[in-house]
């Protein structure tokens, strides 16, 4: 199972670029993934093809209509097929012994 958060905007639109990441967190969201959006990128949870299937095609929607893209991608893969998206946050939740703020 892989933990990926993930950014990606056209650089070559203007200051606002909320119109572009809409498209993608809609394809994200139709894709059936599991997936946690933030302020800052998106967290996607699944196996690597999969996951890095919908980057792709994240991507593919950005470039007919870009010049230049900006992506991050950092990955936190795990062997196993349990779902952490939320268990990470419970542990250091149970650590701390109180709620914390999150997304």
């Amino acid at each position: 199972m892989v933990l990926v958060e993930f950014s990606m905007f056209p650089t070559d639109k203007g200051e606002s670029v909320s119109t572009y990441v809409s498209q993608i967190i809609g394809l994200i969201d139709k894709s059936g993934i599991t997936y946690q959006l933030t302020p800052m990128g998106t967290i996607l949870e699944g196996r690597w093809d999969e996951v890095f299937g919908v980057i792709t095609s994240c991507f593919k929607v950005l470039e007919p209509q870009s010049n230049r893209i900006s992506s991050s991608i950092k990955v936190d893969y795990r062997k196993g097929d349990k779902s952490r998206m939320k268990s990470k946050i419970e542990k250091i939740e149970s650590l701390l012994q109180k709620d914390i703020k999150h997304s």
